[in-house]
């Protein structure tokens, strides 16, 4: 059974942002759950390098993965949820969870990614908060 799924609609509704950048970390979709999230608009961050919203720290890590993630044509972060800080435009950090999916072209080259980026600032500072309150009661134990 064949459905008339309108994906550019899709891509606007989800919550999450979806990010798409080209074998040279080009961004070539941007969601407006990107735009909540990082603060950029469509516009600003069309065509920008992913590392813009990349804390510096971080930048040397993510470039080297991008690299490898393009020539290899393949990545760890598939299945798995990565869990790093991010940058808002504002220059906060965020917490970040999200996958990475490879593109490729007619021949079977890597030649971009797709993202999938959930906010998890909230969450993170509370399960720290909760941590910290754990840790204060154990310690107060005779």
């Amino acid at each position: 059974m064949k459905t008339n799924i309108d994906l550019h609609q899709l891509v606007e509704c989800v919550g999450d942002a979806i990010i798409v950048a080209d074998a040279n970390e080009k961004i070539v979709l941007w969601n407006p759950a990107a735009t909540r999230i990082f603060g950029y608009l469509e516009e600003e961050a069309l065509g920008n390098v992913l590392d813009f919203i990349v804390p510096e720290r971080q930048k040397q890590r993510h470039n080297h993965g991008y690299s490898h993630s393009m020539e290899t044509g393949t990545t760890r972060y598939g299945t798995s949820l990565l869990k790093v800080p991010a940058k808002h435009q504002n220059g906060s950090t965020l917490s970040i969870a999200f996958t990475v999916g490879m593109l490729f072209d007619d021949d079977g080259k890597a030649n971009g990614v797709v993202a999938i980026i959930r906010d998890e600032t909230e969450r993170f500072a509370q399960e720290r908060a909760l941590k910290k309150r754990l840790s204060d009661l154990e310690n107060s134990q005779p």
